[in-house]
């Protein structure tokens, strides 16, 4: 047990003594009404509303309107099989109605038989496929009611769980990739554990509805002494991130920890707050923000920080208006200056300046890499985060047949892909041979785009796409990689991401180049962000088909090709060249 998961005990049942109370009973605006939601949380009984009697109901596949706001936080998300909307509309039938189940995994790493057993959940109760999120976790789609409760007890059987994976709480706790990379991977790995142990809500309603009431060693109090009654005002994600590498998009985060490494120990944290991809089309009070970088801390500090900015957004966040309920919008509206003073009154901790660090990309490694400690992990592209059998190429089959003789760990990434992790010399020749024998895809004749894409699902499930994005995202890449192969650009990083629309699963303003969806076939074109995560990118035109884009793409990847400076990011270039102004702030994303 790492030192910060026992003092994290000793913090809980400090915290056990204190009075629960509904915290944030004034919402933002002082006088404003809080949101409907705010109404439900407070009355839930601790996030058990009616949902057990919505799952034993048999004449719906469906739950109540509110149920589908709760399960949420017990990680489950209502959706409806979209593709057979019309048809079952002409049958007089009620939509597929059909569930997502998102698993809590801090850091991404799962044991060898965790995953063989999420690989079979895919195919007996899901849609045969795995998703690999963009949060270092796995998502099941097209789980149908019956079937749920049953699936997620299956998941706690696997020792991981779905709490807090979705809904107004911290969520999964993200962690540069490959904890075996050195000392300090493996240190930050396990500070993502200790916050995330931190952070779960202590409501008994999970182990009730999906356990039958078994609880956990340890079991669970039945207060909420951090969260209170109405838990946070909106969704709160947090990451670790090594320099030089920001695979996790540190600055995405409402709360973020950049790791500071001197004489290759880990010292301590800089601290950022207040990020968020989020917007609303049409709505400029919205808007995607990167973090502020507010300062430096020791590591033993880690704990009481992180819960003093839940705090902060618990006392202070916008319970009126969640389109305006994020971090971002609290530190916007409040100022940093404010931020620290709070931090300084609750916990007592004053920050110090921040300490110097530089990233270098944002990307992941792939193919066989060796660690300090001998052993070797293989980076796997995962196209879109999509793991399946298909088009003649079975990378679900692949990692399944390794997972049944791997020794080591899998660890998920922040880019939707897998690190096949501590593989002794003895096994590198075993999997080698699955590899090839699976045909694995080798990423040395990939573009460097395709290999830094990100899609979010999108259709058929999400019912607030407009767009395709996963299943897209190879096809439009087969196009644009013409282009580049056309300019000598095969090999040059550039990312790109696709989302279905503007709530920003995908983090599609930090790419170089995204495409975010309106319409059926038509996307709005955002250029400019920068390589390494720490610049929003900026809408260049709206509306377009893949027609349209890849006549805006072709010309601008051309004078890049021709003008570009030593060393120089797409993202950069477009900015210097002058076809896109940079977004230097969210208050000014759609100036």
């Amino acid at each position: 047990m790492c030192d910060l998961i026992i003092y994290d005990l000793q913090l809980k049942k400090k915290m056990s003594n204190t009075k629960d109370t509904n915290y944030n009973s004034l919402s933002a605006g002082g006088d404003a009404p809080m949101s409907s939601f705010e109404t439900l949380k407070e009355n839930c009984n601790f996030l058990r509303g009616t949902i057990q009697e919505s799952l034993n109901d048999p004449l719906t596949g469906s739950i109540s309107a509110d149920d589908q706001l709760l399960i949420k936080f017990h990680g489950a998300y209502q959706q409806q099989y979209r593709d057979l909307d019309d048809e079952r509309k002409k049958q007089k039938l009620e939509p597929l109605y059909i569930f997502l189940i998102r698993v809590r995994v801090p850091g991404g790493v799962t044991t060898a038989q965790q995953w063989l057993d999420m690989d079979a959940l895919a195919d007996k109760y899901g849609d045969k496929t795995l998703k690999l999120t963009t949060r270092q976790t796995f998502q099941f789609h097209g789980v149908l009611k019956r079937n749920l409760k049953t699936t997620i007890q299956e998941i706690n059987k696997s020792l991981l769980d779905t709490i807090a994976a979705c809904g107004d709480v911290n969520r999964n706790v993200m962690s540069s990739a490959n904890i075996f990379e050195s000392a300090v991977h493996g240190e930050v790995a396990e500070n993502a554990k200790c916050i995330s142990v931190h952070l779960t809500p202590q409501t008994n309603a999970y182990h009730e509805i999906w356990l039958d009431g078994e609880l956990v060693a340890g079991g669970e109090k039945e207060e909420e002494s951090l969260y209170g009654k109405t838990y946070l005002p909106r969704k709160f994600k947090t990451a670790l991130a090594i320099p030089p590498c920001n695979d996790t998009d540190i600055f995405s985060n409402d709360l973020g920890f950049i790791a500071i490494v001197e004489d290759e120990k880990l010292i301590g944290y800089n601290l950022t707050v207040g990020g968020g991809m989020a917007y609303s089309f049409g709505n400029t009070a919205t808007y995607p923000r990167v973090a502020d970088l507010v300062g430096f801390f020791p590591k033993e500090q880690l704990l009481e920080v992180a819960e003093g900015v839940v705090i902060f957004q618990r006392d202070h966040g916008n319970r009126s208006e969640r389109k305006n309920a994020r971090l971002k919008y609290t530190i916007d509206r409040l100022g940093l200056d404010f931020f620290h003073a709070e931090l300084l009154r609750n916990k007592g901790i004053t920050l110090q300046p921040a300490k110097s660090y530089k990233f270098e990309t944002l990307g992941d490694k792939y193919g066989w890499l060796q660690s300090e400690d001998g052993f070797w992990h293989y980076g796997v592209f995962v196209e879109g985060g999509k793991l399946a059998d298909r088009s003649g190429y079975n990378a679900k089959t692949a990692l399944r047949a390794i997972a049944k003789i791997h020794e080591g760990t899998f660890i998920l990434t922040g880019n939707q892909n897998v690190v096949i992790a501590q593989v002794s010399k003895a096994q590198k020749t075993k999997i080698d041979t699955l590899l090839k024998k699976y045909k694995v895809l080798n990423t040395d004749k990939l573009s460097q785009m395709r290999l830094n894409s990100i899609a979010c699902a999108a259709l058929p499930y999400c019912s607030l796409a407009f767009a395709e994005s996963e299943r897209y995202l190879p096809t439009f890449i087969d196009k644009v990689d013409k282009i580049l192969a056309a300019n000598g650009l095969m090999k040059t990083p550039i990312s790109i991401r696709i989302t279905g629309c503007a709530n920003g699963c995908g983090r599609p303003f930090l790419a170089e180049i995204a495409m975010v969806g309106r319409a059926p076939g038509k996307y709005n074109l955002y250029l400019g962000a920068n390589f390494t995560g720490e610049r929003l990118n900026k809408l260049y035109k709206e509306m377009l088909s893949e027609e349209q884009i890849l006549a805006e793409l072709m010309p601008l990847l051309a004078d890049y090709a021709k003008t570009k400076e030593i060393d120089e990011h797409f993202g950069d270039f477009v900015i210097r060249k002058g076809y896109i102004k940079a977004t230097t702030a969210g208050l000014n994303f759609h100036d």
